[in-house]
């Protein structure tokens, strides 16, 4: 039985043509990019050449970019770093309530600082309200965080409609977009974020690398000690075999963005309309007019996250749920209960499907039929 992957949105594999860039530099490139003998200048040359390409995907500059070991650490360092650069002109912090962990934990944990965060609200269509925004806006707001692409369902926020809400304030704008970056143009000319988190293993990349974008004269800390690496604003020595994968893996997404997303919109309609046809009970979290290709979160009335995702397993099908299941109990998504309500059943009866390098138009019909017999077995 064919195993079949739909958790890109949880990691991508690494595409072939990466894994053989990477390969000769773990062999050959052992140098400090720090030294200044040639073993470290060709380590270096890999460093710089991959910084262009990061900023160039993003109409950026090279001195913007910040490698980092993830989204998690680059998350971390856009809030802990900005917050604590900019106390002295106010302690508020906006975010919202569907963020990823590593921005909500962030914040959580700024609380303890004496920092004051509002957490906005999502409708039932899982996305802010820019007047909610406005309303909760003070003088003493330093940073606003939104994610641009919702990791659980996909939907797209609105970051530009923030970022001219903030064009004459203080606060600074971050927006996590490591779901967004490869399905959807990301110019932060246009943009007008401060600050912007990607990850490397989310585009079919190796995983332990990732950047922040700092636009340049954005007051920011660094919140790890050590070397002057990154230009003062991230201590350690460079991962140099990662960096070199990373480059190659925004190359290709360069090319093949317009594809993919074609090819994901098609994949994602092939499998809802195999749902269908299996006439099984089944309903869409998140308005569908206002999601990535990608990602599409599905409710099954009846039945139970942990139930489904160990049959799903059982029968060679790869999925996830925002739910966290601990010792045979579910912790609702926390995006979910913030669109139904806590007390809706879809905060523990909905999977997310995300599709991605490891899908084809055969396996995503196939794991839609496995799946629904599944869904009908269990509803007996």
């Amino acid at each position: 039985m064919e195993s079949i992957y739909l958790d890109h949105a949880a990691t991508t594999p690494m595409h072939e043509i990466v894994v053989e860039a990477m390969l000769p530099v773990m062999q050959e490139v052992f140098g400090n990019p720090s030294s200044v003998h040639q073993f470290g200048r060709k380590a270096r040359r890999i460093l710089d050449e991959s910084r262009q390409i990061a900023a160039k995907s993003i109409h950026a500059r090279e001195t913007e970019i910040i490698f980092t070991s993830g989204g998690t650490e680059a998350d971390n360092l856009a809030l802990f770093g900005t917050a604590f650069a900019n106390q002295e002109k106010g302690k508020h912090i906006i975010t919202t309530s569907i963020e990823h962990h590593a921005t909500l934990h962030a914040a959580k944990h700024l609380e303890t600082e004496g920092f004051e965060v509002t957490y906005l609200p999502v409708d039932e269509w899982g996305r802010i309200s820019v007047e909610d925004l406005a309303r909760e806006l003070r003088e003493d707001t330093i940073l606003v965080s939104v994610m641009m692409v919702n990791n659980e369902t996909g939907v797209i926020q609105p970051i530009r409609e923030c970022a001219e809400l903030l064009r004459d304030h203080q606060a600074y704008l971050h927006s996590d977009m490591v779901q967004a970056y490869g399905q959807l143009e990301v110019n932060v000319q246009e943009l007008q974020v401060d600050l912007l988190t990607v990850s490397g293993h989310k585009i079919n990349g190796p995983k332990g690398i990732g950047f922040l974008y700092v636009r340049e004269g954005t007051n920011l800390v660094n919140i790890q000690h050590g070397g002057e690496q990154e230009r003062k604003r991230r201590a350690g020595t460079e991962n140099i075999p990662a960096v070199k994968g990373f480059q190659k893996a925004i190359v290709l997404l360069g090319e093949e963005r317009i594809n993919n997303v074609e090819k994901y919109t098609s994949l994602k309609k092939v499998f809802l309309a195999t749902l269908e046809e299996e006439s099984i009970d089944f309903q869409l979290n998140g308005n569908q007019n206002n999601t990535v290709a990608s990602i599409v979160n599905v409710s099954f009335p009846g039945m139970n996250v942990e139930q489904l995702l160990t049959n799903f397993d059982l029968s060679g099908i790869a999925a996830s749920s925002g739910s966290a299941c601990t010792a045979g109990s579910v912790e609702p998504s926390h995006v979910l209960s913030e669109m139904y309500g806590p007390d809706s059943d879809r905060t523990t009866n909905s999977i997310r499907f995300s599709f991605g390098l490891a899908n084809q138009r055969d396996n995503v019909v196939e794991a839609a039929r496995r799946i629904s017999q599944i869904v009908k077995r269990l509803s007996v």
